[in-house]
């Protein structure tokens, strides 16, 4: 997870999210040549005193130049987030179903791929009770147990105001609206805890609403809920 020193995004636990990571690098290495090529053009304007190019009055190759690189910037930028939106945003096939309603100031989270509803509610665990090496602010009562390496739809809404779902460790951020469902797609490829928080600004124990999610094998996600 993020620290107080962190510089960086953290680590990524689904294909999503490395290869949100992957684009963000790019974005970030792309201004950098930029930013970096426009300081040095000004640079050598101070130095040299011309700030008028008299060398060329009309150039069909300048012309050419200055229209094609920025549009293959443009382009190298905007075909991979696409594509990128898409494969977030695409139905795929599930192997589990979760259902996620925000609530002031809790997450609820039910399950109904076993015949039988599994359901519970997740408040945050107050700063004197969090066990040691909790995190404040973040531990749960009740955290929420998933298969991993499988690929979960999962359904937001919210019973009252504007929520969002967010787990930033996953790539993946879900506005919970009233009377709506909102569907994102959810897969880690490795076990562990990953933590989030509601990132809408819905009142004033908005803060108060962390998301706790446990990637377990199969066998134990089998034992954990039924």
């Amino acid at each position: 997870m993020s620290m107080f020193n962190s510089l960086l995004l953290q680590d990524m636990y689904n294909l999503v999210g490395v290869e949100c990571y992957l684009f963000h690098d790019y974005a970030m290495a792309l201004l950098l040549l930029i930013l970096v090529g426009f300081l040095l053009i000004m640079w050598g304007m101070v130095e040299t005193g011309n700030y008028y190019v008299n060398k060329y009055s009309f150039s069909n190759m300048l012309e050419f130049v200055w229209t094609v690189i920025p549009a293959f910037f443009l382009f190298s930028l905007g075909v991979p987030s696409l594509c990128l939106m898409y494969y977030m945003e695409g139905a795929n096939s599930s192997d589990l179903t979760l259902k996620v309603i925000g609530h002031q100031w809790y997450w609820s989270y039910e399950i109904n791929d076993f015949g039988g509803e599994v359901s519970l509610d997740s408040y945050m665990t107050p700063t004197k009770s969090l066990p040691i090496g909790g995190y404040r602010t973040l531990e749960v009562d009740n955290s929420l147990v998933l298969p991993m390496l499988s690929n979960i739809r999962v359904l937001v809404t919210s019973s009252d105001v504007l929520h969002s779902w967010a787990l930033p460790s996953m790539g993946m951020k879900v506005d919970a609206c009233p009377g709506r469902l909102n569907l994102m797609s959810l897969m880690s490829m490795r076990p562990g805890v990953i933590f989030g928080q509601c990132s809408e600004i819905c009142g004033v124990n908005h803060s108060f609403m962390p998301i706790k999610v446990e990637f377990v094998d199969w066998v134990t996600f089998l034992k954990s809920n039924l």
